[in-house]
């Protein structure tokens, strides 16, 4: 994939804000799942980043989009707020760009990771940013002069990362099974077994630093890695963790659309929320501590009040709307189910993280208008074809297509590709 400093135009216009406008009182424009969410200091002003490419900054006051944020070309999976009003985003295309509000291109973009940034976090003098990636490393970056430090250490990849809030220590986490709490300005890290891969860490106002597991469990530790705690919450993976300002509560968001509010001190579940079935990949608490924000697979960011339970604004959150519903009992519909996150049917749905795949027969590879293909994928001369995309799940993308994006994924049964591919005819061309 191309690292260049490639701009693009924010796509702010009436008919991409129609959709955005709230529907009882869940935050509802991003084509995919949400997979962050920051808040600003003040708490007026939330920032979402998804797996459709696209950030959006919104107004909480109004629960409306005031931005469309359009530069990475993969998921955006982490945000941030910097000092002066400006914004990072981070994404599968290992880049950071630097935002200020009202601007259509970023105002600086920091480069320099070899694989997806998952993670990103501010210190509390907003004078460092740091970034964790899965390409093993932690990169620490000065917010005024632009220079750079880079972490080794992790030997996979790196999925959390998180300031201490005396800024004398940054701790990342990551799929090798290490809390590493690394001395600030430098020196080596305190590195930390755990019996778990870590997905996510928070660092509490006094310190405490609370991780979360693929075993569904939040284990606490004091700035110096003395384990002090764990809180099983979840059945499934933890992917998404938020302490609220004061400390007082955590918010543990799973796989399996789960969100377990946990009273920190007393080391117990006080409640779960039920979200929308899905993974929930995302959550923050707003200010006032009370109020806690979920972003979900649905590509809807809801609002619920931790200390009771309840969702905000909505007594039935429901369930998101299927968009294979109208070719239930089609084999190869069911099949295309996994596709359903990446890529749509037609060309009037939003943008997810992939292409569209309306009129895919006879097109060829990467050359879809409006969309970022690799420079790798440019290159080649496929034309889709039933046959092309036949031996693309057969022997898998990463043979078939080098260099794309696409998760690795085979179908092996002959029959099974054939009825994807006869659904695709149908459903594509229409």
């Amino acid at each position: 994939m191309s690292r260049r400093l490639r701009l693009a135009t924010v796509l702010l216009t009436a008919s991409l804000l129609l959709p955005l406008r709230p529907t009882q009182a869940q935050l509802a424009g991003h084509g995919g799942p949400v997979r962050a969410i920051a808040v600003s200091v003040d708490g007026k002003t939330l920032l979402s980043g998804s797996f459709d490419t696209a950030a959006i900054r919104w107004s909480l006051a109004t629960e409306t989009a005031e931005q469309v944020l359009r530069f990475h070309s993969g998921a955006v999976n982490a945000a941030a707020f910097l000092g002066d009003g400006r914004m990072a985003t981070a994404g599968a295309d290992g880049q950071i760009a630097i935002w200020r509000p009202g601007q259509p291109q970023p105002d600086q973009v920091v480069e320099g990771h070899t694989g997806p940034i998952v993670a990103l976090a501010v210190s509390s003098d907003r004078s460092k940013l740091a970034s964790a990636s899965w390409d093993n490393t932690v990169r620490i970056s000065s917010l005024s002069d632009g220079g750079t430090r880079v972490l080794h250490g992790h030997s996979q990849g790196v999925n959390g990362v998180a300031f201490a809030p005396d800024g004398q220590s940054l701790v990342s986490v990551g799929y090798d099974l290490t809390v590493r709490i690394w001395p600030l300005p430098d020196g080596s890290p305190e590195t930390i077994m755990m019996p778990a891969p870590l997905n996510v860490v928070a660092i509490s106002p006094d310190g405490e630093i609370i991780t979360g597991a693929a075993d569904g469990k939040l284990r606490m530790m004091t700035a110096g890695g003395r384990q002090t705690g764990e809180v099983v919450v979840a059945a499934k993976p933890i992917v998404a963790l938020a302490i609220s300002q004061d400390g007082v509560l955590i918010a543990a968001g799973a796989i399996d659309g789960t969100v377990a509010i946990v009273d920190r001190k007393a080391r117990s579940v006080m409640r779960t929320l039920a979200g929308p079935g899905a993974p929930i990949w995302s959550v923050a608490f707003l200010p006032d501590g009370a109020t806690l924000l979920t972003g979900g697979s649905d590509g809807k960011i809801r609002r619920w009040n931790a200390l009771t339970g309840a969702a905000v604004g909505s007594n039935v959150l429901g369930t998101p709307a299927d968009p294979l519903a109208a070719y239930a009992g089609d084999h190869g519909a069911e099949i295309f189910r996994a596709c359903v996150a990446c890529h749509t049917l037609s060309e009037t749905e939003v943008q997810r993280a992939g292409p569209t795949l309306a009129g895919l027969f006879g097109r060829k590879i990467a050359s879809l208008p409006g969309y970022r293909f690799s420079d790798a994928l440019k290159a080649m001369d496929i034309v889709w074809t039933p046959e092309t995309v036949s031996k693309l799940f057969e022997i898998g993308p990463n043979a078939y297509t080098p260099g794309t994006k696409m998760p690795e994924q085979h179908i092996g049964s002959a029959a099974d590709r054939r009825a994807l591919t006869d659904f695709l005819a149908r459903a594509t061309s229409k």
